[in-house]
């Protein structure tokens, strides 16, 4: 089993529902089938989820940096703290696409 000790929050969550999902539809193929298609799914859709919450972040950080420069604001405390976020996503983000990545290869390298 994967170490997720370092996964928090919402991605905590989604593994767990994906990872339960797997576990309760593997009985008999037709169910194995559906729990393959199901968990996949739920894994996609958790990873898409990511990529528009970073993206969503980065803009947020853009636009702040924006603001900062134009004299909008002159909080440089927010504008840390909303790059840092920005700056985070990003790299979780990078380092599920890493995982999901070495996972493929790992099968593809699989003698049958």
């Amino acid at each position: 089993m994967a170490d997720v000790s370092s996964l928090s929050g919402a991605a905590l969550d989604l593994y767990t529902e994906a990872l339960n999902n797997i576990k309760s539809n593997t009985t008999g193929i037709e169910g194995r089938e559906a729990s393959e298609k199901g968990s996949f799914q739920s894994i996609f859709d958790s990873a898409l989820g990511m990529i528009t919450e970073t993206d969503k972040l980065a803009a947020e950080a853009e636009k702040a940096a924006m603001d900062f420069t134009l004299g909008n604001t002159e909080s440089t405390h927010e504008l840390g703290i909303i790059q840092t976020k920005a700056l985070m996503s990003l790299q979780y983000t990078v380092a599920v696409k890493n995982g999901l990545l070495d996972a493929y290869k790992e099968i593809m390298n699989m003698q049958i």
